[in-house]
């Protein structure tokens, strides 16, 4: 799948239209436009400008399996997770797997 249909994809799951995206991602209707009229492929960074708007990293936007998008809540656990220590993370996943026992 080429860009431009990944990005049309995306548009049609989220039942975007063009100019949404364009406010989403703050780049102008006439970029936008240029890239699905004229077939112009974007620029990486207009590219991560796009995905910053579809709320998406350009590692997921370039997944070859099943994207998986995060919730800010997810989002930010995982970026805080990075800062426990060893013995943190595995405190906080026998208080997870407490909660699911219930």
């Amino acid at each position: 799948m080429d860009i431009h249909d990944k990005l049309q994809n995306l548009l049609d799951a989220r039942q975007w239209t063009r100019y949404r995206l364009a406010k989403e991602c703050g780049l102008s209707e006439a970029t936008i436009a240029n890239i699905f009229k004229r077939g112009n492929v974007p620029s990486l960074a207009t590219l991560d400008q796009i995905c910053s708007g579809f709320k998406i990293t350009l590692s997921q936007f370039f997944a070859e399996n099943n994207m998986v998008e995060l919730s800010p809540e997810l989002k930010d656990l995982f970026e805080k997770w990075i800062y426990l220590t060893n013995d943190q993370k595995e405190a906080l996943i026998h208080v997870i797997d407490a909660f699911n026992k219930k």
